[in-house]
């Protein structure tokens, strides 16, 4: 063991500033890993936690779900997933949720992302539940045995990663259900870290056409370096004058799929509506219940014969496209990263995601 004790910034209570704590780190168990972070994102969902938004955030507990860092000590023997030993030093990146690969979902229809035990990395994994360095906001994180981790052996900055296990997986899940054609049309609402995958997915498969609505003028602008082709600041125009635009745009159809990554239900109103007869309507963009959203069936989803697919969170295959997608396009995604704050920083740093002041802000211990 080289390092006896380890700094964490803990959730005690919600609506309260994060405490820095100094904490003991405990022998490791058979094939656990000890993790020097190198670098934590602080996500949006962050946010929710911290405010108690979230019915799985257990107190105290170490936020924290994104995560890149080195590692200290294997205990015993443990793989990563293309099978190579984890050995100390290597620079690694973990999927932020471990399922159970034994209830109905996993073990039958194969949907790892709806593992009725799903644990998660800083979201319902507890402060008291062993071994307690169970989130990336800390210098250390102890990775369960069970947890699917990837080598990353490209020289890439830590920070520009971290999204690559949440924003970046989910949103390669909601591309793994269903993609834009080739030479296709897609809108994409929401210029955060969701929609900004969903620009650089959507360019990689083909889409000749990636129209990008949202409220802030700069993300907007910078969804278009990622390779938006159209944007629409919904603060400067009319729902109508969205609408005529993109079908004036597409022939009067719509366009092939709508990624929707507000997580607003007026976001879902208005891309109904904007979708072609048999396009698709793919959410990810609900992480928090945000209230009833009310749809003409008939009109908008039955009579044009349209595929809606909610996406939940994300699988190991997911983060590895994700992965995949981010390494070839390292120096684009490092424009993402607006904001970097100390580990002791991390109220300031939950603070600028609030305020939407950053698009991505990360934590390097």
């Amino acid at each position: 063991m080289v390092f006896l004790k380890t700094k964490a910034m803990v959730l005690e209570c919600f609506n309260a500033p994060l405490v820095m704590k100094e904490l003991e780190i405990p022998v490791l168990e058979h094939s656990q890993v000890l993790v020097k972070i190198d670098a934590a994102g602080v996500c949006g969902s962050d946010v929710h936690m911290w405010k108690g938004e979230d019915e799985r955030t257990p107190l105290p507990i170490i936020l924290g779900h994104e995560g890149v860092g080195t590692v200290v000590e294997v205990k015993g023997s443990k793989n990563y997933v293309t099978g190579e030993p984890v050995k100390q030093g290597d620079r690694i990146l973990w999927d932020r949720g471990v399922t159970c690969n034994a209830c109905y979902a996993c073990a039958v229809l194969n949907e790892p992302w709806l593992c009725a035990n799903r644990k998660v990395y800083g979201i319902n994994r507890a402060f008291q539940e062993a071994p307690h360095l169970n989130g990336c906001y800390a210098e250390h994180i102890i990775l369960s045995a069970n947890t699917n981790l990837f080598h990353i052996t490209e020289d890439i900055d830590p920070a520009v990663l971290v999204s690559a296990s949440c924003a970046g997986a989910t949103v390669a899940h909601a591309f793994d259900h269903h993609t834009v054609p080739f030479g296709g049309s897609i809108l994409v609402q929401g210029p955060g870290p969701l929609g900004v995958y969903g620009v650089v997915f959507a360019k990689y498969l083909g889409a000749s056409q990636i129209f990008v609505t949202g409220g802030s003028e700069n993300r907007l602008e910078l969804c278009k370096e990622f390779g938006a082709t159209e944007i629409l600041n919904r603060r400067t125009t009319s729902i109508e004058e969205r609408r005529e635009y993109i079908l004036s745009r597409t022939g009067g159809r719509g366009v092939d799929m709508v990624l929707e990554a507000a997580g607003d239900p007026g976001a879902v109103h208005e891309g109904l509506k904007l979708v072609r007869k048999g396009g698709a309507y793919v959410s990810v963009g609900f992480s928090q219940p945000p209230g009833d959203c009310k749809v003409d069936f008939f009109e908008d989803v039955v009579k044009k014969n349209l595929k809606i697919q909610g996406v939940w969170v994300s699988s190991t295959r997911h983060t590895h496209m994700s992965l995949e997608l981010m390494q070839k396009n390292k120096d684009l995604f490092k424009k993402m990263i607006t904001h970097r704050f100390s580990l002791a920083e991390a109220n300031e740093a939950l603070a600028a995601m609030n305020s939407r002041e950053a698009l991505k802000a990360v934590l390097i211990p």
